[in-house]
């Protein structure tokens, strides 16, 4: 069977990516839908085609904390010959919330897998866009201290030292560095977002997304033991009383509609550089608009996933 275009999704083969997938599949059979993570247990991609009687969803290996690994990802996408890409959805995120660990790079791993394997990612398969496609980048709520989270406040310092941290800032909790990388997600859509308008060969998008608090998914799974034992069988079944606290919490199910939304429907064709909660357009946090902070983040970056000076033209976009 042939299909008209690809949606390529990372952090697809268990919760908010599963659903929207899921959706998309759904509602696109001439899509091919391709599930990008680490592992895939439960035959994610076979179960949606058994579920919807369908053929256009498949698994593709991808780990996003190994830069060699992702242009292993990249050089395989290459060869499958896939039909142009028209959503890309930047979903996998992870948190440590214990002690400093490096990635095989030696870059901070929470920065390196909420961030850095999905910018060389999009960087690597930009060739293969259709002539008109949508980004979206999975971002939180807890990236801005206004939104009183209970989490510790995000702080951009410099991506070098949120990269490679200093004595001083490898203190930092696990989860001040995930609502940092949450915070860096927004930058860097923002960042893309003005390279995107100066294109003419293709018609790009890209927003971020906030999907709420998601009870039941994997994103606990380096917590410890009693947290996690909460955060998959107790909190996924009192959703309605912990809304009475925030209005922002949903189950997997719900989060992906939006996204799913957000990915394909013509409410929002030709949007960009907008942060959604859900499916409302809202202002990010006032430190997600400072222009020197993306300006930053874009530049180390390129710098640091590129191997030669060729890949760094290349990877800037809009030169």
């Amino acid at each position: 069977m042939s299909f008209s275009n690809t949606v390529l999704i990372t952090g697809g083969t268990a919760g908010l990516g599963f659903q929207t997938a899921l959706i998309i599949a759904r509602e696109h059979p001439e899509y091919l839908v391709v599930l990008a993570s680490r592992t895939d247990p439960g035959s994610a991609a076979e179960s949606i085609n058994n579920t919807l009687s369908q053929k256009n969803v498949t698994f593709l290996p991808l780990d996003l904390s190994s830069l060699t690994n992702v242009r292993t990802f990249g050089q395989a996408w290459k060869a499958k010959n896939f039909p142009p890409i028209i959503v890309l959805l930047l979903n996998a995120g992870t948190q440590f919330p214990r002690d400093l660990r490096q990635t095989g790079d030696g870059i901070e791993s929470t920065f390196a897998i909420n961030h850095v394997g999905h910018a060389l990612l999009l960087h690597l398969i930009y060739p293969n866009f259709a002539s008109r496609a949508r980004i979206v980048v999975t971002s939180s709520g807890a990236h801005d201290p206004a939104q009183k989270t209970g989490l510790p406040d995000a702080k951009y310092t410099t991506a070098q030292e949120l990269a490679h941290p200093s004595p001083e800032t490898a203190q930092n909790s696990g989860l001040q560095r995930y609502t940092t990388s949450k915070l860096v997600n927004i930058m860097w859509t923002y960042a893309l977002h003005r390279r995107f308008t100066k294109l003419t060969e293709k018609k790009l998008t890209v927003t971020a997304f906030d999907p709420g608090l998601m009870p039941g998914t994997g994103i606990a799974r380096e917590n410890g033991r009693v947290f996690r034992m909460l955060w998959v069988h107790l909190l996924p079944r009192i959703i309605p009383v912990l809304r009475l606290v925030s209005r922002n919490i949903h189950s997997p199910q719900e989060s992906a509609t939006n996204l799913a939304w957000l990915a394909v429907s013509d409410d929002v064709e030709g949007v960009s550089g907008i942060y959604y909660e859900g499916n409302n357009e809202i202002k990010s946090s006032e430190e997600s608009y400072d222009k020197a902070k993306q300006e930053d983040l874009w530049q180390w970056t390129v710098k640091n996933i590129a191997t030669e000076e060729s890949e760094i033209e290349k990877f800037e976009i809009a030169n």
